[in-house]
């Protein structure tokens, strides 16, 4: 708004010295754009998925709002309890599970059982049929196929969009097909993620991915959780309370130094996707051992800084295609491709005999430069800023740089048109100013003078009264109306030409939208092996072996990577499971000897050798796994409705029907849920059973406190059995752990010695050590006579003391009562 005022004694004047001034509307504040980054972040994902199965087969797509991404997997086979299905769905955590009204009868029962999953966390997923016709192939195939899709150019024909969408979709996988087509109904029917916008604005799909399962290892929630791989507990903060859960001391928090969110966000997939696949191992390991040599210490610095700013590329694009980009985005996206561009350079004088620098160094093509440099030469930070809205800087055309003179001049041609108004008004009128708005045009403000109190007061002749605002009265005179015809509403034409522009600039990155999802694909990938090179080179890990002939793991002086860094000091032991000999491995040793510790450490050493990186340990050689399995802590929870020992039953029940010869099974004190006998036969008759299985018996590690297991003998004798305990020695009445694997069998299990650290009563313990002889030694357990003697004492003084309370002068003392009451009895029990 520009405006001029004049006194009282009719001499403009401005706010300061010199005379008049002019004032614009001052733009709302601008939020930071890393804390609108901050709060992008903390918007919820929801995954949407649709499935079919038929023949034995299944087809599976799914759309990820958090990237706008369709990701399908091609036709594969399942089993008919549908194992592959129930994998993926622990995998995505889907919102909604959309499939066919016409289904068989194991889809039907799989289901009917996903739906009555009340304890599901977070929530159980919706359950959505829709009619088997919108699943027809033909149908899918032109849903497919004439979907608006950002990352195609407008510029190709009907005939080359077909060849494009051919060389991403496998066409050839009918389920798929059919799968895609469904959910691309369901979505045009929920207007997925644009629920408020206008009915002709789509979707948007940013890409469509292929992920697969194949060559992946097996491992359950439970074992997740007690191998504390994810730990989620809530955020100290008041403040962030409601945003959620925070990473705790885990595997994943303690590896987790990636420097973007995608990057993070990988890391956690390779976690939950550990692979068999060794050249996918190798080439991950190949880069962290590179970055791990001291000579590249500063490569890696230089790379983890610009890897700060690869940003939420996904969530800009959506923005474009809705047209929703905010000011932050186009600052956010050139320091996006920017870095890209200085990851690519930076790559480009690295070893291209490394699969992934070789990567960067080509894929990241001039798009990339042409994107920096279009957003560089067209938009001006400064001024978006500043205005809060998309600005253009100079220069780029010559029409809005007119406009914009004409607007930056206009406060002192205003001055001098208020001026001249001013002559030809009321001499009662002390003041004036001329003023533009925009969408109303220019106005003549005069302040309201006392003896304007009606409305009819307001009228001035040549003037048409406009409205009444904070004391001043606003009008439109002849040279206002002028000016309204001679410069327009130039506010408004700026906005609408420079929103012109920055349409036609999105429209230039979308169309190159999939070099900037490869960006983003390649650069999360560098940021993830970037982070556990980190930590491999700040823990002391080293590179593991994969050995495909090898059925185990062979570990040369291990570390459980999270104990170690709690614990003073940390004792490594070896590992050695592999061939026919010694596959169950039965451990025994006292109590807070190390034995969890040691089949957690198994069991993480070989997960993260899994997922691709370097292990705490000398040496290790990983052989052929498929699974891993764990009975080690009681996943306790009411809404389950089991109790502890239903738990632990089911987890062993999962290892002794799903593991196979090239499973890694871990076993903690499974059997003390329930009575000693019973607990104990039926660990022995779970290891019994693999063991009759011979050379296809799994990896088990079995450590326990029933020692009768093998004072009895009830485990057959024979070289699959191996026999280990964790070393300890006596000092007088002192227990020394060495925390030490070594083979033999532990005598006993020092309980007492472990109640006694945990602060017991000493005489309780050593009743407890007596009584244990006992038991042992099957002589009769007898009362204690100390213990007799001091509560013969104890009932002797009260009843003294009850006498001596009496008063025997009292008229109505009955001392045959008080015998009978008091006296007796205390004698009985005394006696």
């Amino acid at each position: 708004m520009a405006s001029v005022g004049a006194t009282p004694g009719r001499t403009p004047q401005g706010p300061g010295p010199g005379g008049a001034s002019a004032s614009f509307p001052s733009p709302a504040p601008v939020p930071d754009p890393r804390e609108a980054e901050e709060e992008e972040e903390e918007e919820p994902a929801e995954i949407h998925l649709c499935v079919l199965w038929s023949s034995g087969y299944l087809g599976i797509a799914y759309y990820d709002t958090s990237d706008s991404t369709i990701y399908f997997m091609p036709d594969a086979p399942d089993h008919e309890s549908l194992k592959l299905l129930q994998r993926v769905l622990d995998e995505i955590d889907p919102r909604s599970v959309v499939t066919s009204a016409k289904q068989d009868e194991n889809m039907t029962r799989f289901l009917g059982k996903l739906a009555s999953q009340e304890h599901r966390e977070p929530k159980r997923p919706e359950i959505i049929f829709l009619p088997s016709v919108d699943f027809g192939l033909e149908i899918s195939k032109q849903r497919l196929l004439s979907g608006n899709y950002s990352f195609i150019p407008d510029s190709m024909t009907a005939t080359e969009k077909i060849l494009f969408l051919s060389s991403i979709i496998p066409f050839d996988c009918l389920l798929t097909v059919r799968a895609l087509g469904g959910l691309l109904k369901f979505m045009g029917r929920r207007r997925i993620g644009v629920e408020l916008e206008d009915y002709n604005v789509s979707i948007p799909i940013l890409g469509f991915k292929k992920f697969v399962l194949t060559h992946l290892v097996s491992i359950d929630q439970d074992t997740y959780s007690v191998l504390q791989i994810f730990k989620s507990e809530p955020h100290p903060s008041v403040y962030k309370v409601a945003s959620g859960l925070k990473e705790g001391l885990s595997l994943f928090g303690i590896l987790n130094r990636c420097r973007c969110k995608w990057g993070e966000k990988l890391l956690r997939l390779w976690f939950t996707r550990p692979t068999q696949d060794l050249g996918e191992l190798n080439s991950r390991l190949d880069v962290i051992q590179f970055f791990l040599l001291p000579q590249n210490l500063d490569m890696a610095q230089m790379l983890h800084r610009l890897l700060c700013h690869i940003k939420n590329v996904p969530l800009i694009l959506k923005r474009m295609k809705l047209t929703h980009t905010k000011v932050s985005d186009w600052q956010v996206l050139y320091k996006t491709v920017y870095s890209a561009l200085g990851l690519r350079d930076a790559c480009r004088s690295l070893p291209q005999s490394i699969q992934l620098f070789r990567d960067i160094a080509q894929e990241f093509s001039d798009d990339l430069h042409h994107i920096a440099s279009l957003i560089g030469k067209v938009v001006d930070f400064e001024g978006s800023l500043a205005e809060n809205r998309f600005t253009v800087l100079p220069n780029i055309d010559p029409e809005i740089d007119e406009k914009k003179r004409r607007l930056t001049g206009l406060p002192s041609f205003l001055t001098e048109v208020a001026r001249k108004e001013l002559e030809n008004l009321d001499p009662r009128i002390p003041s004036c100013s001329v003023i533009y708005i925009p969408l109303i045009g220019f106005l003549l403000c005069i302040p309201r003078l006392p003896s304007m109190v009606e409305t009819n007061d307001f009228e001035i002749e040549g003037l048409d009264f406009m409205f009444l605002s904070e004391e001043k009265l606003h009008y439109r005179s002849a040279r206002t109306k002028e000016l309204d015809a001679l410069l327009g509403d130039l506010h408004c034409d700026i906005r609408d030409q420079e929103t012109l522009l920055m349409y036609q600039l999105q429209c230039q990155v979308l169309a190159r939208a999939a070099v900037l999802t490869r960006v983003l694909d390649l650069a999360s990938r560098l940021d993830v092996l970037l982070a556990l090179a980190s930590a491999a080179r700040d823990y002391g890990y080293s590179r593991p072996r994969y050995s495909p002939r090898l059925l185990g793991v062979r570990i040369q002086n291990g570390r459980h990577p999270l104990m170690e860094l709690c614990a003073r000091t940390f004792v490594p032991n070896s590992t050695e499971c592999g061939g026919y000999k010694g596959r169950v491995k039965v451990i025994t040793g006292p109590n807070s000897s190390g034995k969890s510790i040691y089949l957690k450490q198994v069991g993480l050493i070989t997960f993260m050798a899994l997922v691709g990186s370097f292990v705490p340990a000398e040496e290790a050689e990983i052989g052929a796994v498929d699974a891993i399995f764990t009975r080690i802590h009681s996943c306790e929870s009411i809404s389950l409705g089991l109790s502890t020992f239903m738990i632990d039953l089911n987890q062993v029940a999962k290892a002794v029907n799903n593991a196979t010869e090239r499973s890694l099974v871990l076993i903690d004190e499974f059997g003390k849920g329930t009575n000693t006998v019973d607990g104990l036969a039926l660990l022995a008759a779970v290891i019994r059973h693999w063991l009759a299985l011979g050379p296809m018996c799994p990896h088990i590690f079995v450590a326990t406190n029933f020692l009768s297991l093998i004072q009895l003998q009830l485990l057959p004798q024979g070289p699959l059995v191996q026999y280990l305990t964790m070393e300890t020695c006596e000092d007088g009445n002192d227990l020394v752990f060495f925390y030490q694997v070594c083979e033999g069998v532990a005598n006993a299990s020092h309980a007492s010695h472990t109640a006694a650290q945990a602060g017991l009563p000493e005489k309780l313990v050593t009743r407890g050590k007596e009584v244990s002889d006992l038991i042992c030694s099957g002589k009769p357990i007898k009362p204690v006579k100390e213990l007799l003697k001091e509560k013969r004492m104890e009932n002797c003084q009260t009843l003294v003391d009850k006498f001596l309370k009496l008063d025997l002068e009292d008229p109505s003392l009955d001392l045959d009562i008080f015998m009978s009451q008091e006296v007796l009895p205390a004698a009985t029990t005394i006696l």
